[in-house]
């Protein structure tokens, strides 16, 4: 709050004028900048109806730095005018002073000077003229004592062309008297306390009116981050479905879940250590169910289930090593294998969301790590008709209804399926999604009955929430680089289902 002197100044300037006056005006009387004033009105503002303020714009003419050098030193043309002598200057001479490039231009269009290039040492630069009037000067001089009215339009233009004038518009206040004016400040009362109500002093006092329009002050708190605000819809969408969540809090796997137990061969190239993050302590697993894993090697090594395999030698050694999740898929081949354990299949439909890992290359749409939603359906009969109505479903939820899908190949489906959504920003068809039939090589060798069959699809988290939230670059979203006023200023999420 300013201090009660200045307040008390600007309301015995108030007392004097009739009808009221400018803020700017106090300010000049006053002798202090304008800003201070518009603090003091607030602060007369907030002692209730001693004075009212209305704020007002105006516009006006302000000289630039260069233009205050000007209305001091001169105009550049002027300038290089008094800087040739009768004799005259080479040009190159005149071209080193400060001002001699623009002063140059502008005293040859006001032809107040020449140039002989024939001259024999060199161009040269003569006056034409035996003196000049500098009316950029004084125009300027005009603009500084606030007389600007004085000119015509067409000349501050000109001025503002040459970037010494600038307009600029100023909010100010017009101060008049309230229905409590005084020319003294009282201190207004914020609490009523005990002695004051014993004593009865209360009724002589003025309290501050409550603000009951005041925002209330913010609590300290905890906020989401956009990706688990998006994750929490899409986890909706998958509860609504009925579908039960799966376990997903190992990321290290070893290659036997993660590659052999989806009928992915060792020679993939998915497998290679720059696809890969392999761990080094421990490097390898050892606990496998050994039936189970006997039948993985089988069908890998000389096929079954109807199918020839892949033909080569299966390796325990590659099955052990162990590394961080490149899917959740991996997930689901352990809940699966769990289901044909059961006595009696039961029809299954699971999810996932959670982190996977990749030595991917960074770039403004890949990360080393990033979340993978996952859906899984088990039962009998199921066909490629059924992947599409619930997939068709699933996207509708999420307010994706324009889909096509395309055959894709994928190790452990067959037939296997990507899924496309048409874009209406981009006016164009863009990649939502893959999906698939697990192939019978990878769930016979479980244990499951021979007419089940295993429908699942996936896609990254990081892409929707980035549309979602009109994030371009992925490393604004995770990372080191991530700016937590975003975290702090994003709203909630809400699909448009």
């Amino acid at each position: 709050m300013a201090d009660n002197g200045l307040l008390e100044s600007v309301l015995r300037l108030v007392e004097k004028v009739d009808g009221g006056t400018d803020s700017q005006d106090v300010a000049a009387d006053l002798g202090v900048d304008h800003q201070v004033i518009v603090g003091a009105v607030k602060s007369l503002q907030a002692l209730g109806e001693v004075i009212s303020a209305e704020q007002k714009s105006s516009r006006h003419w302000e000289l630039t730095g260069e233009g205050r050098e000007i209305a001091e030193q001169g105009s550049h043309e002027a300038r290089v005018f008094n800087a040739i002598p009768d004799e005259g200057l080479p040009q190159n001479q005149l071209m080193k002073m400060p001002s001699g490039k623009v002063g140059f231009s502008k005293a040859m269009s006001n032809k107040w000077i020449r140039l002989d290039k024939a001259h024999e040492g060199g161009p040269r630069v003569f006056k034409t003229v035996e003196a000049i009037e500098d009316t950029v000067r004084d125009k300027l001089q005009l603009v500084q004592k606030g007389q600007s009215a004085k000119l015509e339009d067409k000349e501050k233009n000109e001025l503002k062309k040459r970037k010494l004038l600038s307009e600029v518009t100023v909010k100010s206040y017009w101060i008049t008297k309230g229905s409590s004016f005084s020319t003294t400040i009282t201190k207004q009362e914020t609490e009523l306390t005990p002695e004051m109500i014993a004593s009865g002093s209360w009724k002589e006092k003025k309290f501050k009116p409550y603000n009951f329009e005041a925002m209330g002050v913010a609590p300290d708190c905890g906020h989401l981050h956009p990706l688990m605000k998006v994750r929490t819809q899409f986890r909706q969408i998958f509860l609504e479905m009925g579908f039960t969540e799966m376990p997903t809090n190992n990321f290290i796997e070893s290659s036997f879940w993660n590659f052999d137990s989806l009928f992915q061969p060792q020679q993939h190239p998915a497998r290679d250590q720059h696809d890969t993050f392999f761990i080094s302590d421990p490097a390898l697993a050892h606990e496998f169910p050994q039936d189970y894993l006997e039948r993985v090697k089988k069908v890998h090594s000389e096929g079954g289930y109807g199918s020839q395999g892949y033909k080569y030698d299966w390796k325990i050694e590659e099955a052990q090593k162990n590394l961080l999740r490149t899917h959740t898929t991996a997930v689901s081949a352990r809940m699966l294998y769990k289901l044909a354990q059961q006595e009696k299949f039961t029809p299954v439909k699971y999810f996932s969301i959670d982190r996977v890992f990749r030595n991917e290359t960074l770039d403004a749409t890949h990360l080393a790590e990033f979340h993978q939603i996952e859906g899984v359906v088990a039962d009998y009969g199921l066909t490629l008709g059924n992947l599409m109505g619930i997939l068709h479903q699933f996207f509708t939820k999420l307010g994706i209804t324009k889909l096509r899908f395309k055959p894709a190949y994928n190790p452990y489906t067959e037939p296997s399926m990507e899924v496309f959504s048409y874009h209406e920003g981009l006016k164009k068809w863009v990649e939502v999604g893959n999906s698939g039939v697990f192939r019978p090589e990878m769930l016979l060798p479980m244990g499951l009955p021979e007419g089940v069959s295993v429908i699942a699809w996936g896609l990254s988290l990081e892409r929707p929430t980035m549309i979602k939230y009109g994030i371009n670059n992925i490393r604004e979203l995770v990372g080191h680089k991530v700016n937590l006023q975003m975290v702090y200023d994003s709203p909630i999420c809400r699909l448009d289902s």
